[in-house]
């Protein structure tokens, strides 16, 4: 029998690929503040929170100091605006291999699924994706004190599952998610390059190699 009860989902790299949305709109806001968009840029604002996102890229182009907390707000307003623009564009075939299936097979065995995303557009994105009744709940980020790495939004979603943290399992493709779930004391897939994501129990290169099977059986 599976050591996991409940499965918790990242959004971005995981369920779906919208890096490539928040990067061309973090790339046209660094043109507009005179800022080279870089790959430090790229790699730091992967899994982390719009505002930490944002930070970064200030930090990156030694510009941190230079705008007050209501311009940083108008900032966030206008990156986001941009990248909701772009996510209207988005289907049910821009679901990752392998992932839809994965769901159905979990529902069909009783295992709740809850979102676990920094994103805000979380509702929206699924809604495109068709996807949206296959979960049973999205942890609203708000809610969380501490973006990941710090383990709340996990925590809140064992708690959404009604289980131990110990008992879910939490599935990334960023190093500050991984790091996030196993903060929160449950077990980690991550989805990408296993020297980036050392610290999850089970690494895979690809979407499609998540079945409920191979998961049931590594943790087990």
């Amino acid at each position: 029998m599976a050591k996991f009860k409940g499965v918790a989902f990242d959004l971005d790299g995981v369920i779906t690929d919208t890096a490539v949305f928040h990067a061309k709109a973090w790339q046209k806001l660094c043109d507009k503040l005179g800022i080279t968009w870089n790959e430090a840029m790229a790699n730091g604002t992967k899994g982390v929170s719009r505002y930490d996102s944002l930070m970064v890229i200030l930090k990156e182009g030694d510009k941190e100091n230079e705008f007050s907390e209501a311009e940083i707000k108008e900032l966030l307003t206008e990156k986001n605006d941009l990248y909701k623009q772009m996510i209207e564009e988005l289907t049910p075939s821009d679901i990752l291999p392998g992932i839809k299936q994965l769901l159905i097979d979990l529902k069909a065995n009783n295992y709740p699924i809850i979102l676990a995303s920094a994103s805000h557009n979380a509702p929206n994105i699924l809604k495109h994706l068709e996807i949206e009744q296959m979960f049973d709940g999205i942890v609203n980020p708000a809610s969380s004190e501490k973006g990941k790495p710090a383990p709340d939004i996990y925590l809140k979603a064992a708690e959404l599952m009604n289980i131990a943290p110990s008992e879910m399992l939490g599935v990334e493709d960023a190093k500050a998610g991984v790091e996030a779930i196993k903060a929160a004391g449950s077990m980690a897939v991550g989805i990408g390059d296993s020297a980036i994501l050392s610290d999850a129990d089970v690494v895979v290169n690809n979407t499609d190699k998540l079945t409920l099977a191979m998961l049931e059986e590594k943790f087990s």
